[in-house]
């Protein structure tokens, strides 16, 4: 359905991709492979239009292509879902769905009420029940991925592009998300799926394409290759991560929470979470699990002083009982939070590397109390691009320009600089590849072995498994357990996650 023959593009001199070739098959599941930077991303936009200016030709239902922009390649029949969101926060979920392609009447006005049935039973092909009158700002990352996927369906597209569709969303919608897959293939579309998640691809897809620096690698039918041999054609070596096999033994309390609870802003007379309580040890990864809706982002935010017009609760670090009323007197209090949405809430994309490493804390690199002193400023970044190997040219370069992996080192980096005595990680390794996972997850075991409290929100169980020296788990707003890892199983934590009524 869709070939390229020779794909090259450059951004500002540095080669993304150089001679890619791949096919596309029709009614398949397409799994574009590679770690971050491998040029994943950069060629799924060059197929959807966002990028036109490369070298090379795409071949698509068997004539030459060329997409002017987004518009030319939708209408032809390309829909591309975007690892990092492309949604109006402002608009509701309906006006998001119909952007640019809205229903009218004869009389040329807008068909609202075709538009709000149209897109509710979008919704409902994807098990969501929200108003489509509800504003993307109001929700969570992992609902906004599905108004996405939302867009894409109402498109009715030939081919379509899936850039990390599962990376914020639960097992069950994960579920659900895979059954309208296998109904898209049914009916003979082109799935181009690109996914840092190898066990889901195993289940998933039928073929496999491998990046690696920009370049094609390999491709071939799932079925014939091992997870271990994906690993090496990605990475060009083999990795290895050491799993967590014993509860911490320092037993200092670095971090302890009382009875915390967040009222419902919208909804009078409810509660969001319902009195938390845990301690966090001092050199201990603290992992959390629980399904979307679980109250973990809300947890994390309320610690940082986010949502203290509505949080209730006592917050002590190292046995000092801190009045936290905004993200500041969280850091006063030695907490750095890492956001679930690095673009939204972690990065100034249009910033240079170095402007956002340096932003949390431009009071230590003054000179004479009255301006910035560049020198320090470089040399702060300088300090953070080499010890977590971010990958770019320059440190001017601005943050758009990196991948999601180096992007979300750089967010590490500006929260490292504060010298946090806790550390709150919210999705740390969401669309990163396995081997940038790899390099967090030794910064974690560093950062811990140092004296450094870590709590780390994931989704991912294997991940919670094998990082963290404990497990809290979440239910519908309440710690429903806390497991040492040593009795922490896939099997205990999912049944401490579900509610049995």
């Amino acid at each position: 359905m869709l070939v390229a023959k020779n794909i090259s593009k450059n951004f500002s001199g540095v080669r993304a991709l150089t001679n890619i070739n791949l096919e596309l098959h029709p009614g398949k599941v397409n799994a574009i492979i590679g770690e971050n930077g491998a040029g994943k991303s950069t060629l799924m936009k060059i197929f959807s239009g966002v990028h036109t200016q490369y070298e090379g030709e795409i071949i698509y239902n068997n004539q030459p292509v060329k997409f002017a922009n987004t518009r030319e390649a939708e209408e032809a029949g390309i829909a591309i879902i975007h690892q990092e969101l492309n949604l109006v926060p402002h608009l509701s979920i309906t006006e998001n769905i119909f952007l640019g392609r809205e229903i009218t009447n004869v009389f040329g006005t807008l068909d609202k009420k075709k538009m709000k049935e149209t897109a509710a039973r979008l919704l409902a092909r994807l098990n969501l029940t929200i108003n489509p009158d509800t504003h993307i700002a109001e929700l969570k990352v992992g609902q906004q991925q599905l108004i996405e996927i939302a867009r894409a369906l109402f498109s009715n597209a030939s081919v379509i592009i899936m850039d990390e569709p599962t990376s914020a969303i639960s097992d069950k919608e994960v579920d659900n998300l895979f059954s309208i897959i296998n109904q898209l293939r049914s009916e003979d579309k082109t799935i181009a799926y690109i996914s840092h998640k190898l066990k889901e691809l195993f289940t998933i897809a039928d073929r496999f394409i491998v990046l690696r620096d920009g370049a094609t690698i390999d491709s071939g039918d799932m079925q014939n290759i091992s997870q271990d041999e994906l690993i090496l054609k990605m990475t060009g070596r083999k990795l290895n991560l050491e799993k967590s096999g014993q509860s911490l033994t320092d037993t200092r309390e670095l971090l302890s929470v009382k009875n915390l609870s967040l009222r419902n802003p919208v909804l009078a007379n409810t509660n969001v979470l319902h009195n938390i309580s845990f301690s966090l040890h001092k050199g201990e990864i603290l992992g959390m699990y629980g399904l979307m809706g679980a109250g973990r982002t809300e947890l994390m935010e309320s610690i940082f002083g986010l949502h203290t017009k509505y949080a209730s609760g006592e917050i002590s670090v190292d046995g000092i009982t801190r009045i936290i009323q905004s993200p500041r007197d969280a850091m006063r209090a030695g907490i750095a939070l890492v956001p679930e949405d690095r673009k939204l809430a972690g990065l100034f994309v249009d910033h240079s590397v170095k402007t956002n490493i340096s932003i949390t804390v431009l009071e230590k690199i003054q000179k004479w109390g009255l301006m910035l002193s560049r020198r320090k400023e470089q040399k702060l970044a300088d300090n953070y691009i080499g010890r977590l190997a971010i990958k770019t040219s320059s440190s001017n370069n601005a943050a758009k320009t990196l991948s999601g992996g180096n992007q979300q080192k750089i967010v590490l980096a500006k929260w490292l600089a504060t010298n946090p005595k806790i550390l709150l990680l919210d999705e740390p390794t969401r669309g990163i590849d396995i081997n940038a996972k790899a390099e967090i997850y030794k910064l974690m075991k560093t950062l811990s072995a140092e004296g450094m409290g870590i709590l780390m929100v994931s989704s991912e169980l294997p991940e919670i498994l094998a990082i963290s020296d404990r497990v809290l788990v979440m239910c519908e707003g309440e710690l429903t357990a806390s497991i040492p890892i040593e009795g922490a199983t896939e099997t205990e934590i999912l049944k401490n996650a579900i509610h049995k009524n």
